[in-house]
């Protein structure tokens, strides 16, 4: 079947041949011709999921297999939802250890992406929970690797964005939650220097976030709502709640019926809402009890939210800046840009705990991320903000990336040669292969 893709922020599309394989004898014969790669529910910012010859929609491959009470370890397959995951266990008392922005995700998306959430500082990312995968690799075979089984392609798999080979299934832990609530701080900073302040002092809360103004300027540049965030017990719900801890409201989802016309996201409707939100944040109350979808997921009740960019799309930026470097990249990256006019309404930081893995995207520091419609001045910005990183010693995250180019991406991860190698070595590169991996020499 030929059917167009593009990556979440469709900024450029592509007729591709598609397969929905059943199981993993169908994938073993689908890559005899190579030039394939696995695709799970299309957020992927990118187009690290549409592959060179073949796309393999996972989605069929959807079955919980196994679940441990006394230990919190889920084996599925790779076409498994965390939406799902979350519908099955939360009225349990599970939740995953580590959740992206979003819970329309694949869980082989979210460990071909290594995906980090608002605690990685405390807790690490997603391949921190993942006690094993079945992996498909060139010869069609099946190898599972572990932490403690085939280690060192574990650690490449994690982050490796499928070009290791086709996910399959795997076993991952949740943890023990009180309840479906979360008690919720907001801390108002008026600038980069009081949010990361406020970030470093928050350092033992389990989750932390930060809604920023990049278009402020001035004394106010990077002005932030820091939000941090734990699981509630029963105990600190109302008392009303007690009896059913796990029942949260059931959020009313609306769907972007339409492609939003250019003219909508522009810098003078952009800076009229992020004055708006800071606004609404001062007036927020500090504590309160919100429940895990407002918290976590918040864009995931507009469904087809990426269609409020237009038909020309969007690029989102992501790096991740050491924290001896973090203070003063920020800065250069929001001025930049707020001298640019190029705001986005949705830019996010977070604090970042140690590097795990051998090729995940965190490293110790702080990640900023920021959307911006695809035009030519946008993408001309992003150029800058892509040497402002790799000055600072940073990198990017090849989930959000829909652009960069293969110099770009060398000069800012010293990775990418060892990675390389690791594939032609294991004769992947013919097998696994998708359009970034193309763009990306890899």
């Amino acid at each position: 079947m030929t059917t167009e893709l593009s990556g979440w922020g469709r900024f450029s599309r592509r007729s591709v041949r598609m397969a929905s394989p059943r199981n993993e004898s169908e994938i073993a014969l689908l890559a005899r011709n190579g030039g394939l790669i696995a695709r799970g529910s299309g957020r992927a910012y990118g187009d690290s999921a549409i592959g060179t010859k073949l796309t393999l929609d996972m989605r069929r491959m959807n079955r919980m297999l196994a679940f441990d009470e006394a230990t919190g370890q889920l084996t599925a397959e790779a076409g498994v939802l965390l939406s799902d995951v979350i519908a099955t266990f939360l009225p349990r008392g599970w939740f995953p250890y580590v959740t992206p922005g979003t819970k329309f995700v694949t869980l082989g998306g979210a460990i071909a992406a290594d995906v980090h959430g608002k605690n990685h500082h405390i807790n690490g990312s997603f391949g921190a929970f993942v006690d094993w995968i079945d992996v498909l690799g060139a010869d069609g075979e099946i190898v599972r690797i572990g932490p403690d089984e085939n280690s060192e392609m574990f650690e490449w798999t994690l982050g490796g964005m499928g070009l290791t080979g086709v996910i399959v299934r795997a076993a991952f832990r949740l943890r023990r939650v009180g309840s479906g609530w979360i008690r919720k701080t907001t801390v108002p900073a008026a600038n980069l220097a009081d949010a990361m302040a406020a970030f470093e002092t928050a350092d033992e809360a389990l989750y932390s976030v930060g809604w920023i103004d990049c278009l402020a300027r001035g004394a106010s540049l990077g002005r932030t709502l820091v939000m941090t965030g734990e699981h509630a017990d029963a105990n600190d719900l109302p008392r009303d709640y007690r009896a059913h801890p796990f029942k949260t409201p059931v959020r009313r989802r609306f769907t972007f019926p339409f492609d939003a016309p250019g003219i909508v996201l522009n810098r003078f409707s952009i800076r009229a809402f992020n004055a708006l939100y800071w606004q609404l944040g001062l007036r927020a109350p500090r504590e309160t009890l919100v429940d895990y979808d407002s918290f976590f997921y918040p864009l995931d009740r507009m469904l087809g939210w990426n269609r409020i960019y237009g038909r020309r799309g969007f690029l989102q930026f992501q790096c991740a800046l050491p924290l001896e470097n973090a203070k003063s990249g920020l800065t250069r990256l929001l001025t930049e840009t707020a001298q640019a006019g190029q705001g986005s309404f949705l830019a996010v930081l977070k604090r970042l705990g140690a590097q795990q893995s051998r090729f995940s995207f965190p490293m110790e520091g702080y990640t900023l991320a920021l959307d911006f419609p695809a035009t030519p001045t946008a993408l001309a910005l992003l150029k800058r903000l892509d040497a402002v990183v790799i000055d600072h010693g940073g990198r990017f995250y090849l989930a959000k990336d829909a652009r960069m180019s293969s110099e770009t991406l060398c000069r800012s991860d010293a990775r990418i040669d060892a990675f390389r190698d690791m594939r032609r070595m294991r004769h992947l590169e013919h097998t696994f292969s998708s359009d970034q991996s193309q763009r990306f020499h890899l």
